[in-house]
């Protein structure tokens, strides 16, 4: 069953078994290391599609679009792949004053990394990401402040993982997985902000906001990559 709710004004996500889909009235700016739509985009639709746990990741870009086409998405979208359960991702939405942000995250742990200490993953096409997180801030992030938000959103996953003390296999600190990818999107709305660091006011928001998505989806149940074929 796919559920949906309004998390941002003229922003919705849905989440179902087959994936989880950020839909904006109005075009929406991105930033992100997305499969499809990645680098900077404009779009209406952002999309994170589960795949089976053995996915070969040979057409990664074919198969987003084919998926996305299925869900009714019309037009340029941003798409990204995981193999953790798009039913159990979660959203936190977080506001102080105009400001107000979104983050919509879903998670596996099957394939942790540490950043520097894991080597690198000896293949054409990385496996499908396991920690997805999506930032919707209802603002107007200029391009600086936008790649500052990536960070600031990385560094809140990071932290979280920390404070969970999640290990890679050799028994590192985990810092995420080897395929984690991030979007940020911005609505435009309001003044420019050009700084989105931890101690701004739309960094505080967004990193809680991370924060607080990331514990959702923990307490929902099942987070790691299983066996489930998504048929």
């Amino acid at each position: 069953m796919e559920h949906s709710r309004r998390i941002l004004p003229g922003i919705t996500v849905s989440s179902g078994r087959r994936a989880v889909r950020v839909s904006s009235e109005r075009p929406l700016t991105t930033l992100s290391s997305a499969v499809v739509g990645g680098g900077w985009a404009s779009v209406r639709e952002i999309v994170n599609v589960h795949v089976d746990d053995g996915y070969d990741g040979e057409r990664p870009e074919e198969d987003l679009v084919a998926v996305a086409a299925g869900l009714g998405v019309r037009g340029p979208f941003v798409g990204l792949m995981t193999a953790a359960y798009t039913e159990s991702a979660r959203c936190d939405v977080r506001s102080r004053g105009d400001l107000a942000v979104a983050a919509v995250v879903s998670i596996g742990l099957s394939n942790t990394s540490s950043a520097g200490l894991t080597p690198p993953v000896d293949a054409p096409t990385p496996a499908p990401g396991t920690i997805n997180i999506v930032l919707v801030v209802d603002g107007a992030l200029t391009r600086a402040a936008m790649v500052n938000a990536v960070i600031t959103v990385t560094e809140a996953k990071t932290a979280t993982l920390a404070e969970w003390d999640v290990r890679t296999a050799d028994g590192a600190p985990a810092s995420g997985t080897s395929t984690d990818a991030v979007v940020v999107a911005c609505t435009g709305r309001g003044r420019p902000l050009a700084y989105a660091g931890p101690a701004t006011p739309v960094g505080w928001l967004a990193a809680g906001a991370v924060r607080g998505a990331m514990t959702r989806v923990r307490a929902a149940g099942p987070r790691d990559d299983g066996p489930r074929r998504s048929g």
